[in-house]
């Protein structure tokens, strides 16, 4: 994504050149409209929809947010209306380095934990949570087939009587 967009200087915009300027499919403007309902104006009861400047430039910040910060579309509605003159609140960081360091020494004192719990029941030691009890698709297709060298037998449905 380019760092700058050029807008071109006209007060309206079609769906087809919002979509050009902002390097996105239709089907992706459409579904913004629906979590952003301020999104363009209609110029006649289900006719086309028409963009201001201010659409693009808002459909701009959607893209960033959304692409490059990694953001929901509840999320970059959640900002941009944080966003808005008059509001004040700004939202805390989503992580710290801090934090991170903490959660990443909790995780392994629970592994830790966990790894002794198995080790005083007698059961399997495993790193992954939660424990496997079934077998997974690849182990079971590598099951040893029975010794006269044909699959294993299937269960046989009765026929079905009238």
């Amino acid at each position: 994504m380019a760092d700058t967009v050029e807008i071109p200087d006209r007060e309206w915009f079609k769906a087809s050149e919002v979509c050009e300027v902002a390097g996105v499919q239709p089907y992706v403007l459409r579904s913004w409209e629906l979590e952003f309902p301020a999104l363009g104006v209609a110029k006649t009861a289900g006719g086309p929809r028409a963009y201001r400047r201010a659409d693009v430039e808002r459909v701009l910040r959607i893209k960033q947010l959304v692409f490059v910060e990694g953001l929901t579309l509840a999320g970059a509605r959640r900002r941009i209306e944080g966003d808005e003159p008059g509001d004040g609140v700004e939202a805390p960081p989503v992580m710290t380095g801090e934090a991170r360091q903490k959660l990443d020494g909790i995780k392994k004192d629970l592994r830790a934990l966990l790894d002794l719990l198995d080790k005083r029941s007698g059961g399997p030691t495993q790193t992954s949570w939660p424990p496997r009890t079934q077998p997974t698709l690849l182990e079971f297709e590598a099951a040893p087939e029975s010794g006269n060298g044909r699959k294993p037998a299937t269960k046989k449905r009765a026929p079905k009587t009238k």
